[in-house]
């Protein structure tokens, strides 16, 4: 929507309206969330940093965990009011927002940056119909009629492909399939225009047909409407072809980040080529056994000291488990990882191989080359205890 169709001076989000259009949109600097428990402070975010321009997209891809929806909300400021404290930099076209007012807030969301939530049965509101739903959030940001706000919801509907949209304007979530659902999310969070997106999950309980209609829905909004957006999922399969920068999150922290083609031409963490290896593919004959990651995430309470991935690296050395491996940039533009001992290089592999010839069991007994080394029976007896089940979320 065209700025001059929103609310009057009065409006909080009216210092955002005359932001340069050059520069990042989004500059997220040593940003940490941090909830109080009663076993001790929980590192959800722990120093994440990261900027987004205009237009492009930005994956946010790790395990259930990791932390990649509570950066998500931590940016938008959807948190707790209670045993939470945020730290760091987040700055909206060149605004500094993390102390955002209240109010300021709520002018933001919607008008300026929006999301589309992992589960819509929980986030729309299931006793109001569809239409009243779209066209409250028209209402509540645009200084327009109700009869213009039902013609802009219509079209919304629409424009994100639901069929027979009079109809669905009339009926109850409950009375739509997930998939219906989900698109009905996607045109409130788009319906007053936002310059960010959030995607926070949002193809997970959907089929795998649905699941690329959805994906491609998101592409083609963002593409007519010149939008960020930052993807969050836990499939590296689904930010493959859909997002231009890929951060790899783990523990709370960022250890790998670099554009997508770098990204997965040149990885050099372990935790990113875990990930890869763990997407199905095509290839595999029928009932093929995916490569999980052994072992589970890390206590965000209490980290293992060292590299947080180190008690399920392959490649892990003593170095790894004394010393915290910093943010490095690589040789390409655009790529940093943590990491003492690189994927992809000589020292990585002598590590692999001492590591299996001592029989460390490992999360992944896989060679950089991609030739399968033989895996420890202590592995092998850890494995069996959890089957894993393919991941129907690639693209």
């Amino acid at each position: 929507m065209s700025p001059r169709h929103r609310k009057g001076s009065a409006d909080p989000a009216e210092r955002f309206e005359t932001a340069p259009l050059d520069g990042a949109l989004l500059e997220v600097r040593d940003l940490c969330t941090h909830f109080s428990t009663g076993r001790g402070v929980a590192r959800a975010v722990d120093g994440v940093s990261f900027s987004l321009e205009r237009g492009r997209t930005l994956g946010v891809v790790g395990e259930s965990g990791s932390g990649k929806t509570v950066l998500a909300r931590s940016i938008m400021g959807l948190l707790p009011k209670h045993n939470v404290t945020r730290t760091g930099s987040i700055q909206f076209e060149g605004r500094e927002i993390i102390d955002a007012s209240n109010d300021e807030l709520r002018s933001l969301w919607g008008s300026q940056m929006a999301m589309v939530f992992q589960d819509p049965m929980t986030s729309l509101n299931p006793v109001m119909k569809i239409g009243r739903q779209i066209t409250e959030v028209l209402l509540q940001h645009l200084d327009i009629s109700k009869r213009y706000a039902a013609e802009l919801a219509l079209a919304l509907l629409r424009s994100v492909g639901i069929p027979e949209p009079e109809q669905r304007l009339k009926e109850y979530p409950h009375q739509m399939s997930g998939g219906m659902r989900q698109r009905v999310m996607i045109a409130v969070a788009i319906a007053c225009g936002p310059k960010l997106l959030f995607a926070d999950e949002p193809t997970t309980a959907l089929d795998v047909t649905v699941q690329a209609q959805i994906l491609d829905l998101l592409q083609e909004q963002q593409r007519e409407r010149f939008m960020a957006m930052i993807l969050v999922t836990h499939d590296l399969g689904v930010v493959a072809g859909r997002a231009d920068e890929i951060a790899v999150m783990y523990a709370g922290r960022v250890v790998e980040k670099a554009p997508t083609r770098v990204l997965f031409g040149q990885m050099r963490h372990p935790y990113t080529e875990a990930l890869v290896r763990s997407i199905p593919k095509l290839s595999d004959p029928s009932h093929t056994r995916l490569q999980a990651i052994g072992g589970r995430p890390p206590d965000i309470v209490h980290p293992p000291s060292g590299c947080r991935f180190s008690p399920r690296c392959p490649y892990v050395q003593a170095r790894c488990t004394e010393e915290e491996p910093p943010l490095v940039e690589s040789d390409a533009p655009g790529h940093a990882f943590r990491c003492w001992i690189p994927v992809g290089t000589p020292e990585s592999r002598a590590a692999l191989e001492a590591n299996q010839q001592a029989g460390v069991a490992s999360s992944l007994a896989v060679a950089p080359g991609g030739s399968a080394l033989p895996v420890p029976a202590a592995q092998q007896r850890a494995a069996a205890g959890a089957e894993p089940t393919r991941n129907s979320g690639g693209a």
